[in-house]
């Protein structure tokens, strides 16, 4: 074979691999919701810090974990299956005309969504029972992101200089220290401080995630105005059954740690585990075994809210045939996994307690026992 066409067959060669890779990465991009993902990772964005978690512990005292703060709630709790979603989505009903729809995270600021989540499901809740006179707002997560990395981390939040820096990430205590000690900002426009925060903004995170709440240049203005609003009531949750209590009496929980999914359900909404994922969600759900109706798997499991939207996860099937597109059930092994990393807080609009929450059919006509099976 003479020399250029040696060289020839080389350069073939070569475009061909380029091109069977280049085809590789297409359809494996195609894969995965594109808008859910950032680069080659899941928008996730939990930083571990157990020995922060501790001293908040600490600070929270005697009562900081939900068996010793509602003692009446562990002791009254009942096995009944509970959908906090539905009251998260008559509030936004009745607050903003539209369904509840699952948001997504642009950066990885998936802390504060979580805690977001919990916090607005808490006043949907308290709402729900006649505990609020209006239905609530949505909490802002930018400034949940910018508190629990710059305000909660002892930094100061007077936007002087991006103390916070400028990679992405938040621990669960940072935010629930933040809901806590300085409260909710939510969506709604700020116009005398020159900006609206009625829409997420992934810019608006990232810049608040170094200067903290409120962004560059704030002087403390937005912290001021989160402390009229403080969420006063959080505390740790260790163990399943304090789970139970606490979703059972209408208070939802951030639930951040290195436990991952899959994306397909099985026929009952139900994720395997699967891989890692340093990722804050919260649980707005519980259902038991023993109440499964005939033809829907009989578990244990907590129902999560994510943040990526509503396209990332495919459902073999749902159960109840209302879980909003982007929630998924979790067995309770692995949700007791997910506790036992130290880093879980129940948020409550109100005193923790036990309550009787609406378990009723609102909704109607969608029942609570109804099962939808994706199409063959």
């Amino acid at each position: 074979m003479r020399p250029a066409d040696a060289r020839a067959l080389r350069l073939f060669a070569v475009v061909m691999l380029l091109g069977l890779a280049v085809a590789a990465w297409v359809n494996h991009r195609a894969s995965v919701p594109r808008a859910d993902w950032l680069g080659d990772e899941p928008l996730t964005g939990y930083r571990p810090d157990p020995e922060g978690a501790r001293l908040f512990l600490d600070e929270l005292g005697p009562r900081g974990v939900f068996s010793k703060a509602a003692p009446d709630a562990m002791a009254q709790a009942k096995e009944v299956d509970t959908f906090l979603w539905r009251q998260m989505d008559r509030a936004h009903r009745e607050r903003y005309k539209t369904p509840f729809v699952v948001g997504r995270q642009g950066i990885g600021d998936c802390v504060s969504w979580g805690a977001m989540h919990a916090g607005y499901g808490a006043e949907a809740v308290s709402w729900d029972l006649g505990e609020l006179v209006e239905a609530p707002l949505l909490p802002a997560t930018e400034a949940i992101y910018g508190g629990a990395r710059v305000e909660s981390r002892g930094k100061s939040g007077e936007g002087a200089s991006p103390v916070g820096g400028w990679s992405d990430g938040a621990t669960g205590w940072g935010a629930a220290k933040f809901l806590r000690d300085w409260g909710v900002v939510y969506r709604e426009p700020f116009p005398d401080f020159g900006y609206d925060l009625t829409t997420y903004s992934s810019d608006r995170a990232k810049a608040w995630g170094a200067y903290g709440c409120g962004g560059q240049g704030d002087r403390g203005r937005l912290d001021a105005v989160a402390k009229r609003h403080p969420c006063r009531h959080v505390v740790a949750v260790k163990t399943w059954e304090e789970l139970v209590a606490a979703v059972t009496s209408g208070f939802p929980v951030t639930i951040a740690s290195s436990q991952g999914f899959a994306s397909r359900t099985d026929d009952s909404g139900v994720l395997p585990a699967s891989g890692t994922w340093m990722h804050q969600m919260a649980v707005i759900g519980i259902r038991f075994a023993k109440n499964a109706p005939p033809g829907v798997r009989a578990v244990d499991a907590a129902a999560v809210i994510n943040s990526w939207g509503t396209r990332w996860i495919s459902y073999a099937g749902k159960y109840p045939a209302d879980l909003p597109d982007g929630v998924f059930w979790a067995e309770r092994p692995v949700v007791q996994r997910i506790l036992g990393q130290g880093d879980s807080y129940a948020v409550g609009a109100v005193e923790f307690k036990y309550r009787e929450i609406n378990h009723g059919e609102w909704l109607a006509p969608v029942p609570a026992d109804t099962l939808t099976k994706a199409d063959p």
